[in-house]
């Protein structure tokens, strides 16, 4: 049976992430090297959807832009993940107003990140784990956003 909590409901807690967030990002292929860059949260279509904005001052970090809502059909929210150098993927995403989690599990090259916020809700740090070729998850990017610093997407 299908849940009755339609994609407003499910996308309350995001409420917390609406802004401009500055960023700061590190990643294992560029060692000691922390990438800059601003994050916007923004609703759109009477808040069935959220739209993320990401850019960031580094060549090898792509601009993105992220649509989250709830897929026809669906019961759980995802985000259409659209960056810079032609990448178009699709993750599952859930946030209980304290913990963000994003994964997807493509064969070959399967993705997951856990943030929390801070109780003050000024801060929301978050590693992205990476399976490649099934060798098993490994520290691949983290981030920190940092709220209030305005975003230039």
């Amino acid at each position: 049976m299908m849940s009755e909590m339609g994609p407003r409901e499910r996308l309350k807690p995001f409420a917390a992430l609406i802004g401009d967030w500055s960023t700061e990002a590190t990643h294992p292929a560029l060692p000691d090297t922390v990438v800059p860059g601003r994050v916007r949260f923004e609703w759109v279509a009477g808040e069935h959807f959220l739209i993320q904005r990401a850019a960031h001052d580094h060549p090898q970090f792509p601009d993105s832009v992220g649509v989250i809502g709830m897929m026809e059909g669906d019961e759980d929210l995802s985000m259409q993940y659209f960056d810079s150098r032609g990448v178009h993927r699709l993750y599952r995403i859930a946030f209980d107003g304290t913990e963000l989690r994003m994964w997807r599990d493509a064969p070959g090259f399967a993705q997951r990140l856990t943030a929390k916020l801070s109780a003050d809700g000024s801060t929301l740090e978050g590693v992205w784990e990476l399976n490649q070729d099934d060798q098993g998850f490994r520290d691949d990017l983290a981030i920190t956003y940092r709220r209030g610093h305005e975003a230039h997407n």
